[in-house]
C-alpha cells in the first residue's frame, strides 16, 4: 500500500494562499488517483479534488475555480495550490489515493491510502 506524507499546512488571512504537498513512498502513483479530502472540526469529511493518471481533475464546489490540483509523477507528488482562502476552508487536509484509478468518482470512500493529515486554518 501506498504511504502518504502531507506538508505546506499552516494559518492564512482570509484572501491568502497556501500550497499543500503530499509525497508518496512505498509505491509509484502514476497509475493511481490521487486526490485531497477536508475535515473540519464536528463535520465528515469532505471531497477536495481528484486527479487521475490522465490529467483531468474534478473538484468539490466549494472550492471550484480557487483550488487546483496537480501532480508531478517523477517526484511521486501531488499538490494542492489553494488560492483566494476563506474561513470556511479551515480544516484538516488529507492526502489520499484510489488505487483503482478512478477518473471522476466525488465519493470520499473511492480512496484507500490515505496521508496523516496537514491543518489548514484560514483567519478572517
Amino acid at each position: 500500500q501506498v504511504q502518504l506524507v502531507e506538508s505546506g499546512g499552516g494559518l492564512v488571512q482570509a484572501g491568502g494562499s497556501l500550497r499543500l504537498s503530499c509525497t508518496a513512498s512505498r509505491r509509484t502513483l502514476s497509475t493511481y488517483s490521487v486526490g485531497w479530502v477536508r475535515q473540519a472540526p464536528g463535520k465528515e469529511r469532505e471531497f477536495v479534488a481528484r486527479m487521475p493518471w490522465s490529467g483531468a481533475t474534478t473538484y468539490g464546489d466549494s472550492v471550484k475555480g480557487r483550488f487546483t490540483i496537480s501532480r508531478d509523477n517523477a517526484k511521486n507528488t501531488v499538490y494542492l495550490q489553494m488560492n483566494s482562502l476563506k474561513p470556511e476552508d479551515t480544516a484538516v487536509y488529507y492526502c489520499a489515493a484510489d488505487s483503482r484509478g478512478r477518473p471522476t468518482s466525488r465519493r470520499v470512500a473511492d480512496f484507500d491510502s490515505w496521508g496523516q493529515g496537514t491543518q489548514v486554518t484560514v483567519s478572517s
